[in-house]
């Protein structure tokens, strides 16, 4: 396929042709008709031949030693071209080139005047000569001649002026939307940049939680039951608070072994989520000594692997908390399948607080719970006020395993 520098290059080498083109035409013409114009015209042709020829040499000069059109050499062109022209009409074929570049030679209103020289050239050719006519139709025709070819040009000129507008618009429309696409593309390679900084950020904050929720609990708990045996002087209890505190080691071992290789919770590598949050009820009531039960309300059905995790981290902090923190006697954990959505309730019956208190964001991990909620467009809401209890919900889209 031809680039369009390609077809500028031959339109520019055909511009230069033209010229010759016609003059070569104009010459042979009238030179075969010079014996119509009577016997006093075959002297001429000699004088014919020397302006001729001067004439070829005029365009070479100017169209490829200068290269590019000049006031100076349109000038000299229209006068031999006229000079031509009152030797013999015909020329007037020559001096039509005229009218193709005069708005490359010249600026402003002179573009006007070249291009009327050259359509009274026309008109003097078209009449048959100069005047004084034999004929007064001729002396009629000559300022009527002149309007047409100059009225003619100046529409063509204005149409070529309007193209070459309109041709400008639409390239300088070209390279701003190649701006704009190239602007774009380093705005999307920003975006992509910022978006993986991002995902390596919320990948670090979600390894943080995990290593919260899990390992750290469960050294929580190895301390707890550690010291609970250091003052104790029943040695089946201390037997019994080692061998628990070992088991949780091992868990928080086991549980860091896996991080590393899938953080997906091992509570539900073999069980689902009812299963997961039963037993995680059990084990800490057994650990805890408070009375704690769970219940499902609703179909249960496979959720999402990070819904799942999600719900079960936000109970093992919540537990975690009233063990900590709330004194309680009784927990409740209840797990509610209502489509569209899926909602744990941990409820306590312990010293409770007051929730419009300064505190910390991540006081007790309520911030840690929230930002998970978040993460998943649920809702987190918590019920507190001192000698009352707490109560926390946390309520998430029900996505179905294996959904994107």
């Amino acid at each position: 396929m031809t680039s369009a520098n390609e077809h500028e290059q031959r339109w520019e080498r055909n511009l230069k042709a033209l010229p010759f083109a016609l003059l070569a035409l104009a010459t042979v013409i009238s030179v075969a008709t010079i014996p119509e114009l009577g016997p006093h015209a075959v002297g001429m042709q000699v004088t014919l031949g020397v302006l001729v020829a001067a004439t070829a040499a005029w365009i070479w000069r100017w169209m490829y030693v200068h290269g590019r059109p000049h006031p100076v050499g349109y000038a000299g062109r229209t006068l031999l071209a006229a000079a031509l022209t009152l030797i013999h009409p015909l020329f007037c074929i020559f001096a039509w080139i005229g009218f193709l570049d005069a708005f490359d030679s010249f600026r402003g209103r002179w573009r006007w005047v070249a291009m009327a020289a050259t359509a009274l050239i026309m008109a003097v050719g078209q009449t048959g000569g100069p005047p004084p006519y034999d004929n007064p139709w001729q002396g009629a025709l000559l300022p009527m001649l002149f309007l047409v070819n100059f009225g003619l040009a100046s529409l063509m000129a204005r149409y070529s002026i309007h193209l070459d507008a309109v041709s400008r618009e639409r390239a300088d429309t070209i390279i701003r939307l190649e701006r704009a696409h190239a602007e774009n593309a380093k705005l999307q390679e920003r975006l992509l940049a910022q978006s993986r900084e991002s995902g390596v950020r919320d990948e670090r904050e979600r390894l943080a939680r995990e290593i919260h929720d899990t390992i750290a609990q469960s050294l929580a708990g190895v301390v707890a039951q550690l010291q609970a045996a250091e003052g104790c002087t029943d040695t089946e209890d201390v037997r019994r608070r080692v061998a628990r505190a070992t088991e949780m080691a091992r868990t928080a071992l086991v549980e860091a072994r896996r991080s590393v290789q899938d953080l997906t919770p091992a509570e539900l590598a073999d069980a689902g989520l009812p299963d997961a949050l039963s037993a995680l009820v059990a084990t800490w009531r057994d650990d805890h000594g408070v009375g704690a039960s769970f219940v499902v309300v609703g179909e249960a059905t496979a959720l999402h692997s990070e819904v799942e995790a999600t719900l079960l981290r936000i109970a093992q902090e919540a537990l975690a908390n009233v063990a900590k923190h709330a004194g309680a006697s009784r927990v409740g954990v209840t797990l509610t399948f209502d489509e569209p959505d899926v909602i744990l309730d941990v409820r306590d019956d312990g010293c409770g607080f007051d929730p419009t208190a300064p505190r910390r964001d991540s006081a007790f991990g309520l911030g840690v719970m929230r930002n998970r909620v978040q993460r998943l467009a649920g809702t987190f809401t918590l019920e507190s006020a001192p000698d009352t209890g707490t109560a926390i919900s946390a309520t998430v889209p029900a996505l179905p395993r294996g959904a994107a």
